[in-house]
C-alpha cells in the first residue's frame, strides 16, 4: 500500500529540507520531484549566502539541515560581504558549482533513511473532513499521509516570458503544476501571482575579462557548516563590470518588446531583485548598473550574468550584452527569462506553516511568496519539523523573532504577509546585533540537537567550543596584564580587549598567551562577545520585553469581530490571522497600540468572569 507518515510534493530547497528533517526524525517520508535530475536545482544564480541569507544558511545548518553541508561541499568560491560595516551585517556567500551542488544533495536524499523519492506530478490533495489524508498523481495512483508538506516553487501555473513568447512551464524545460492550483484554490485558501526572472549565461571564454574587475574569493575562506570539517577552497574568480547609457538606449528603446513592460505579465515582480527593465526605468538618472560575471562550475564554461535579468526577445538580449564592457563578443548559450507563477497568500498559514483550513497540510517555500534558495530551505525544515511533531502529538516548534532570523521570515510571512516577492534582510530584525551569522550554533544547535536532526559527534564538537570560549572568558576576566609599553599599571585582560581598534591577538603584547583550541572562529567570537558586552546587555533587555508579550497566548477561538472597543480593521485583520501571542498580534499591519490595549482589557474582564 502506497502508506506513508509525511509526504512533500517538490524537491527543490524547500523540499530537501522538508523531507530530510522528517525522515532523520523517524517518519515514513516520500519525496515527489517533477525530474529526478532537478532536485535542489539552482535554477537562478548558483550561489548560496549573502546579507540575512547567509545568516539564515547558517541557522538551518546549525539545526541540522543540508544546506550549508551542500555549499561548503561543492562551493567553488567563498566571501564574507560587509567586512568594513558592524557584526551584525557580516555575511557568508559562496559560488557554487551548479551540478555538484544537485548531485551532492540527490546523494544525501537517497542515502537517507525512511525516504524515498519518486519522480511524478502531483496533481490533487486528497482531503476528508478538513484533514489531509495524501495526493493523487497525474497517473491517477493515490498516495496516503497524515501529513503532506506542498513545496511546489514556481511551478503552480508556471508560464515562461521571452519577449512576446510564453509557454506554460515551472522553470525553463520543466513542466508546471497546474491542476495543483486548482486543488489549492478548492480547499479554500486564496492564490494570487507573482513574477521573478534570470538573467542570460555566456560562454565565458568568449568574454574579455582583462577589462573587468577582479573579484576574488577570501584569502581565509569562511563557510556556513558548523563543526563538519569541510575544507573550503577558493577555485574560480568572479568578474566586475558595468552597464552604460548604451546599454540602456537599448532596453529603454525596446520596452514595448520586454514581457514585463509590453503588458503579458500581470504578477509583481521582486522590488530587490529587480529585471534590468526595472533598473532602466526606475533609476533612469543612473548612467551604470553593476554586472557581475560569475562561473556556474568547474567542468563548463557557462558563466552568470548577474545583474541583468530580463525578459526581452533574443536578438535584443545578444545587442544588450554585447554593449557592455567586456561582453563586446560574448556568445549567450541560454537566454534570460521572466517566469509568472501562482502563490498562496501566506496569513492564510500559521507559525508552524500548516495551513489554517486544512489540518496536516502544510506548505513551505515560494508558494508562500518568498523568494531564494535560502528563505524556502528555512521554510521546508520548520515545515518537516513541525509535521512530524504534530504527527507524534507533541508541542509544536515555534521559531522566535527575537532568536533566529528564521523567525523573522516566518513570523512577517504570516504576521505581515507579502505584497511583492519576499526576502530577508538585516533591517528586518529587531535584534540582529544578537543574531548574528557566527553564533547561529549557540542559537539553534540545542534545539537540532533535542529533535534529533544534529548527531552526536557534531554536539560534542558544539561543547568543546562552548566550554572553550566559556575558559577563555573566565580567564581574561580574572588576570591581569604584564607592565608593557603604554601601562602605567596591571589591568585586566578584558579590560584591555575592550578597547577600540584592540584585536584579539594584540593580548599577546599584555602577557596573554593564546591557547591552541582557540581557533580563529573561537578568537573572532569572544572579541565579539567583550566588546559589544553593553549593547548585548540592552538588546537582551529588549528581548525579554518581547518575550513577555510573546507569552501572554491568546485562544485562536477569539471571535475579534465581538470585542466593540477594536476599530474595525483591526477587528478584520486580527479575525483573519488569528495571533497566538498579544506580541505577534502587535504586530500585525492595522493593528495599532489603542487596539492592542483594548485586546488586553477585554482579556482582564474575560479572566475575571471565568
Amino acid at each position: 500500500m502506497n502508506k506513508y507518515d509525511v509526504i512533500v510534493v517538490g524537491a527543490g530547497h524547500a523540499g530537501v529540507e522538508a523531507a530530510s528533517a522528517a525522515a532523520r526524525m523517524g517518519a515514513n517520508t516520500l519525496l515527489f520531484v517533477i525530474k529526478m535530475e532537478s532536485i535542489a536545482r539552482m535554477s537562478c544564480n548558483p550561489t548560496i549566502g549573502g546579507p540575512a541569507k547567509g545568516h539564515l544558511a547558517r541557522e538551518i545548518d546549525a539545526l541540522g539541515g543540508l544546506i550549508g553541508m551542500a555549499a561548503d561541499a561543492t562551493g567553488i568560491q567563498f566571501r564574507m560581504l560587509n567586512r568594513k560595516k558592524g557584526p551584525a551585517v557580516w555575511a557568508p556567500r559562496c559560488q557554487n558549482d551548479r551540478g555538484l551542488y544537485t548531485r551532492f544533495m540527490t546523494a544525501e536524499l537517497e542515502n537517507t533513511p525512511n525516504l524515498l523519492i519518486i519522480e511524478s506530478i502531483i496533481d490533487d490533495i486528497i482531503v476528508a473532513k478538513n484533514m489531509v489524508t495524501g495526493v493523487r498523481s497525474h497517473l491517477g495512483e493515490e498516495y496516503l499521509a497524515p501529513r503532506v508538506i506542498i513545496t511546489a516553487g514556481t511551478f503552480l501555473r508556471g508560464r515562461v516570458f521571452v519577449g512576446d513568447v510564453s509557454y506554460s512551464a515551472g522553470r525553463a524545460g520543466e513542466p508546471s503544476a497546474d491542476k495543483l492550483s486548482l486543488s489549492l484554490e478548492k480547499l479554500g485558501l486564496h492564490l494570487a501571482r507573482f513574477k521573478t526572472g534570470t538573467p542570460p549565461r555566456i560562454d565565458i571564454r568568449t568574454a574579455d575579462i582583462s577589462c573587468m574587475e577582479l573579484q576574488p574569493g577570501d584569502e581565509n575562506p569562511t563557510g556556513f557548516s558548523y563543526y563538519r570539517d569541510i575544507e573550503l577552497k577558493n577555485l574560480v574568480d568572479c568578474y566586475l563590470t558595468w552597464t552604460n547609457p548604451t546599454t540602456h538606449q537599448i532596453i529603454s528603446g525596446n520596452l514595448d518588446k520586454s514581457s514585463l513592460y509590453g503588458g503579458f505579465i500581470s504578477g509583481t515582480g521582486p522590488r530587490y531583485c529587480p529585471s534590468i527593465e526595472d533598473k532602466i526605468v526606475k533609476f533612469s538618472t543612473k548612467e551604470h548598473h553593476h554586472v557581475f560575471i560569475e562561473p556556474e562550475g568547474l567542468y563548463t564554461y557557462e558563466a552568470y550574468v548577474n545583474g541583468v535579468s530580463n525578459s526581452l526577445p533574443p536578438h535584443i538580449q545578444e545587442k544588450m550584452i554585447a554593449s557592455i564592457t567586456g561582453l563586446e563578443n560574448a556568445r549567450i548559450m541560454r537566454y534570460g527569462y521572466a517566469i509568472e507563477y501562482d502563490y498562496v497568500i501566506p496569513d492564510s498559514l500559521t507559525p508552524t506553516m500548516e495551513t489554517k483550513n486544512v489540518k496536516g497540510l502544510y506548505l513551505a517555500g515560494q508558494i508562500n511568496g518568498t523568494s531564494g534558495y535560502e528563505e524556502a530551505a528555512a521554510q521546508g525544515i520548520a515545515a518537516g519539523i513541525n509535521a512530524v511533531l504534530s504527527l507524534d502529538k507533541k508541542a509544536a516548534v515555534i521559531f522566535d523573532r527575537s532568536q533566529s532570523y528564521l523567525g523573522v521570515l516566518l513570523d512577517d510571512l504570516v504576521t505581515k504577509g507579502t505584497n511583492e516577492p519576499y526576502r530577508l534582510f538585516t533591517s528586518r530584525s529587531e535584534y540582529r546585533l544578537f543574531l548574528r551569522q557566527d553564533n547561529a550554533d549557540e542559537r539553534l544547535m540545542p534545539l537540532g540537537y533535542k529533535l534529533g536532526l544534529v548527531s552526536d559527534v557534531r554536539w560534542q564538537k558544539y561543547l568543546q567550543v562552548q566550554k572553550v570560549i566559556e575558559t577563555e572568558m573566565d580567564f581574561l576576566a580574572k588576570h591581569n596584564t604584564t607592565l608593557t609599553e603604554g601601562l602605567t599599571e596591571s589591568t585586566r585582560l578584558i579590560n584591555i580587549l575592550k578597547r577600540p581598534q584592540m584585536e584579539f591577538h594584540d593580548l599577546t603584547k599584555y602577557g596573554y598567551n593564546i591557547p591552541e583550541n582557540v581557533t580563529p572562529d573561537i578568537a573572532n567570537r569572544i572579541l565579539l562577545k567583550v566588546k559589544y558586552a553593553g549593547y548585548f546587555k540592552r538588546q537582551l533587555g529588549d528581548i525579554e520585553r518581547f518575550n513577555r508579550m510573546e507569552q501572554a497566548e491568546l485562544s485562536v477561538d477569539i471571535d475579534y469581530m465581538q470585542i466593540k472597543s477594536i476599530a474595525w480593521e483591526a477587528r478584520e485583520k486580527l479575525n483573519r490571522i488569528k495571533p497566538l501571542s498579544i506580541g505577534q498580534a502587535a504586530r500585525i499591519p492595522g493593528v495599532n497600540i489603542t487596539d492592542i490595549n483594548a485586546l488586553i482589557i477585554f482579556l482582564k474582564k474575560l479572566k475575571k468572569e471565568i
